[in-house]
């Protein structure tokens, strides 16, 4: 079982990325809570892994906590909740803000991840609530554990955050929207930033 890596980050193009390990390229996929604490091309980066095997798919994902990691396999536990649509979940939302919705039954919240229908959400909340009843919360700013690195040169920055969005499921003319938003918000905002900014709106 692969249960944590280092190495160089070689690519990172939302949901997926590759990480060589001593000449071995792993690729793997990460929710966008995740991307925003990765560092640039080329350098150095530990993640905590989940392996996914089934019967014609091997999966392996990779998470920048611990506790991240704990929470997407709390997810793919819930009835209906594969691994896809739990790195979708992680996506929209950091892990404190998954508990304290479960915590709160605001299931509002988490109709707000594609994916994620009224009855899903009710499932998460119900299924969830005993599981996560002595999730930590700690005070942390996402901004202050890493700075944010672009992934893409000026002129593609729309584009690979659009990108990004379509790829967790997203509408083409959805993610165009809550791009565009994002930006008039921070025009000189870089990718990874406008996919932050767009989510925490969806999020609330």
């Amino acid at each position: 079982m692969i249960g944590r890596l280092r190495g160089i980050l070689l690519e990172k193009q939302p949901p997926y990325l590759l990480l060589d390990v001593q000449g071995v390229g792993y690729e793997l996929q990460a929710p966008m809570t995740t991307f925003y604490r990765l560092p640039s091309l080329g350098h150095e980066v530990v993640l905590h892994t989940h392996l996914s095997i089934t019967e014609n798919l091997h999966q392996l994902f990779g998470f920048s906590e611990q506790r991240d990691r704990s929470l997407f396999r709390t997810l793919i536990k819930v009835n209906g909740v594969g691994p896809k649509l739990a790195i979708a979940i992680l996506s929209g939302m950091e892990a404190d803000d998954i508990a304290r919705c479960v915590r709160d039954d605001n299931i509002t919240a988490l109709t707000k991840v594609p994916g994620i229908g009224k009855k899903t959400a009710e499932r998460l909340v119900i299924e969830l609530r005993d599981r996560l009843k002595n999730w930590d919360m700690p005070q942390s700013d996402l901004l202050a554990h890493s700075e944010i690195q672009s992934i893409a040169s000026d002129n593609d920055v729309f584009a690979e955050a659009e990108s990004a969005l379509i790829a967790l499921g997203y509408k083409p003319v959805d993610a165009a929207k809550m791009i565009s938003l994002a930006a008039k918000q921070k025009p000189d905002a870089k990718s990874e930033e406008l996919i932050r900014m767009a989510l925490r709106s969806i999020a609330g």
